[in-house]
This record gives C-alpha cells, sequence and structure tokens, in this order.
C-alpha cells in the first residue's frame, strides 16, 4: 500500500507522466505557438511550467495582475498562530529564469475568442494559438442581503489570501475573551471543501490558547462536509465538541439559510426570521468562477466553466481551456493540489494539439490535508480516470482518507500537511 507521503511525490511529479500514458518527455519539437495563460495561481503557474519542460518552442506568456502570489493553503494557519501571512507569498522570477516563460503583471480586460487576441489593463493586444485560463473564484454577492464586496473589508470571508486574512485574524485577537465566532461556510460547489472546518478548528486552537470561553460556531449551507467523521473526532479531543463547553458548534442551515446580515450589529437573518448576533462574522459567500471568465463566455448557467476531461478545453469557446476552480471537472474537488494535477493534465492536452498528435489518456491526483491542532493533521486523497463514458470517476481502490488515529499517526499527518504544502509550492513557483 503507498504511504501518505508516497502518494503526495507520486501526485507532485508523475501526474504529467500519468497523463502522457507514461511516454517519455522528450518529444520532437515542432511546434513555435504561442500559449498565453491568464492567472498565475497553482493552476496557471503549474501548466506555464509543464509546457516549457515538454516544448520549449512554443512560447508560453503568463498573465498575472499580482507580482507576487499568496497562496490559500496555509492562510488557516495564519489564523491559528503557526504562519504569518508573508511566508504564504510566491513570486515569478524563477519562472521567468529557469523556463523561460514570459510574465506579464497587467489585468486582462478583454477576449476576443474568434481574433484569439487579449487586451490588458495597459492597453496591450497578445495575440495567441492556445489560451488557458486560471481565473480562480468570484463572489456570488447578491445571496445575502447586506453582504457585498464592500462590506467584506471589515466582515471579511479571507475566501483569498492576503489583506482580509489578516482582518480576520485582528478581528478575533481583539474579540472579548469570552466572544463568539460564527462561520458561514457555502453550499457545494465552492474552493476548498474542508476549508471552512479546518478554518474553525485554527480559530479553535488560537482560542483555546488565548480566549479558551470563546465559541466557534460552524452555520453551514450543507448537511455534511469534507472528512466530517475525522474533523468531528478531533474537535471531540481538543475542543469538547458536543458537550456544554464545546468550543467548535457545527449546526447545518440547507433547510434555513442565511438570506440577510446587518453589518453594524454583526447579525444574521435566517429565512426563517432566527436572529443571530456574533463578535465575529466570517461569512464565506457562495462562488463561481473568476471574473474574466464570465466575460469571456466561458461559464454556463451554473456560473461554472464547463471543459471537456481529456483536455480541459472550453465547451463553449474553441482553442480556450480552463483549469483549477473555475472549471467544471467533479467529482475533482476545487483544490490547490487538484488544480496542478489539471494543469498538467492540460499542459500534455496543449502540446499534443500544437504538434498534431494524438491526446493521452488523462490521469488526475488530489490530496488534501488540514490541520485540527498544530500537531493534529488529517488527509484525504484520490486518483481519477476516464470511465467508459469519457466522464471523470474515482479510480476504487487508489485514495481514502486518514485510517490511523493514533496520536503519533495524526502527528505525522499534521507534519505531512507542512510537507505537502512545501513541496506543491517549490513545484510550482521555483
Amino acid at each position: 500500500m503507498v504511504s501518505r507521503r508516497d502518494f503526495i511525490k507520486l501526485g507532485l511529479s508523475t501526474t504529467a507522466m500519468a497523463a502522457a500514458g507514461c511516454r517519455q518527455l522528450s518529444f520532437r519539437r515542432r511546434s513555435k505557438a504561442h500559449v498565453v495563460i491568464v492567472g498565475g495561481g497553482f493552476a496557471g503557474a503549474s501548466a506555464a511550467k509543464t509546457i516549457r519542460k515538454l516544448d520549449d518552442s512554443i512560447k508560453v506568456t503568463l498573465i498575472e495582475s499580482n507580482p507576487r502570489y499568496l497562496t490559500c493553503p496555509g492562510s488557516n494557519w495564519v489564523l491559528g498562530g503557526l504562519r504569518d501571512l508573508e511566508s504564504l507569498g510566491f513570486g515569478y522570477d524563477q519562472l521567468a529564469l529557469h523556463y523561460g516563460i514570459t510574465v506579464i503583471h497587467e489585468r486582462v480586460t478583454a477576449v476576443d475568442a474568434e481574433k484569439k487576441s487579449l487586451r490588458l489593463s495597459n492597453r496591450q493586444t497578445i495575440n495567441y494559438d492556445r489560451l488557458i485560463m486560471a481565473p480562480g473564484i468570484d463572489f456570488r454577492w447578491g445571496d445575502i442581503e447586506g453582504y457585498d464586496a464592500a462590506v467584506a473589508e471589515y466582515i471579511p470571508h479571507a475566501w483569498k489570501a492576503g489583506q482580509q486574512t489578516q482582518t480576520l485574524a485582528s478581528l478575533v485577537q481583539a474579540m472579548p475573551d469570552n466572544g463568539t465566532i460564527a462561520i458561514v461556510a457555502p453550499a457545494n460547489p465552492f474552493r476548498c471543501p474542508p476549508g471552512p472546518y479546518e478554518r474553525a478548528s485554527m480559530l479553535a486552537y488560537y482560542c483555546r490558547q488565548h480566549k479558551p470561553k470563546a465559541k466557534v460556531l460552524i452555520l453551514d449551507h450543507k448537511r455534511g462536509f469534507s472528512k466530517q467523521d475525522l474533523f468531528v473526532e478531533g474537535w471531540k479531543q481538543h475542543y469538547g465538541y458536543g458537550t456544554h463547553a464545546a468550543l467548535i458548534e457545527w449546526q447545518s442551515i440547507a433547510d434555513n439559510p442565511v438570506i440577510a446580515l446587518a453589518a453594524k450589529s454583526k447579525t444574521l437573518q435566517t429565512d426563517f426570521g432566527d436572529q443571530i448576533k456574533a463578535d465575529v462574522l466570517n461569512v464565506i459567500p457562495a462562488q463561481k468562477a473568476g471574473l474574466i471568465a464570465q466575460q469571456a463566455g466561458l461559464c454556463d448557467d451554473s456560473g461554472w466553466c464547463p471543459v471537456r476531461p481529456v483536455s480541459g478545453e472550453s465547451t463553449l469557446r474553441p482553442d480556450i481551456h480552463v483549469i483549477g476552480d473555475a472549471a467544471i471537472q467533479q467529482p475533482i474537488p476545487k483544490s490547490a493540489f487538484a488544480a496542478t494535477s489539471e494543469a498538467k493534465v492540460c499542459a500534455f492536452a496543449v502540446v499534443d494539439l500544437l504538434n498534431e498528435r494524438e491526446l493521452s489518456e488523462p490521469v488526475w491526483v488530489n490530496t488534501c490535508y488540514s490541520l485540527v491542532t498544530a500537531d493534529h493533521g488529517i488527509s484525504v486523497a484520490m486518483v481519477y480516470k476516464l470511465n467508459e463514458a469519457g466522464e471523470i470517476s474515482a479510480l476504487a481502490g487508489a485514495g481514502g482518507v486518514t485510517e490511523h488515529t493514533d496520536r503519533q499517526s495524526l502527528y505525522l499527518e499534521s507534519r505531512y500537511a507542512m510537507g505537502c504544502y512545501d513541496s506543491i509550492t517549490r513545484n510550482t513557483f521555483s
């Protein structure tokens, strides 16, 4: 049986080889095409790097408005006091230096699919042969009355790492010692399914040390959640879950959703008229694909981008591929690890298409670690392939969740979590 640590290595180093049917990476290089990638997160940066490694005759341009990318993975650890925000930042110099990728720090304002061109915020026009969109997520602000992007600056969602992460941490630090933090978790699908529950764990971890009379209340628009049994077991062990003195409480509000927020009084209102007041509100909105994907006509009625699994190519716009959180790739979750796997599958497909070769059979890998405390980790992992109907399906017997829950095993899982973060960021940005 493959160990959890070996599974990480498998996902980081061999996903692309699996996607290529294990054929060699030394292709006959004859394409002089131009591939443009929009979005420099895990998906976009991984795709850029992989294409250049496969065929260095292909010109690759990576467009990312931010010169320094702050990762969402690890941002919950900032709330628990385990990392500082700056340690989650990565630049693009190594990709440019070692792989010859042209990096442009501008914002894409328009996509012309017919002319195969992009318009940038500096009014520059860039032409492409293939376009890969990795636009990340945007938020459905209209779902909760009184909650919009402006309000989120002081009642943060912190679902994109940055200033809001620090704002949330500061609000928790400043609240009364017996204060209540209310986390509103969205319905599926959304970025990082285990994220709200790791966040609750890390906030409880901080409060246990500094505000032991506090409470973290999770109001969940779902009836269940990722790694639920493992989280609940950890909460019982460390935070008194299920007792009158619990640091963490979870409530499903799937049948009684939050419909309004009164920012001044920090009060939530549900569909049945319940009023829920907290000292700190952390409202994570429902989500959709990033704005540029919407503007480019890449989204269907769900707000996400339908793609062909074998290549990541949009079913709505030819010669444009969509990868990462914005793409519909169910049952693969919207995680950073999955995004890098999708990126590598897409990179192989793009190189094959530009060199007029038959597309390879794809394989995707996902793994996701979460911390319950600094020394208690849990994880889930899975391998995916195409089934006979051409749909993505989990490969039986090729994944699972944390099996051993003794103290030593959970401690090792916490160390694997940090090791996985270091590995995936190094593999993506250097």
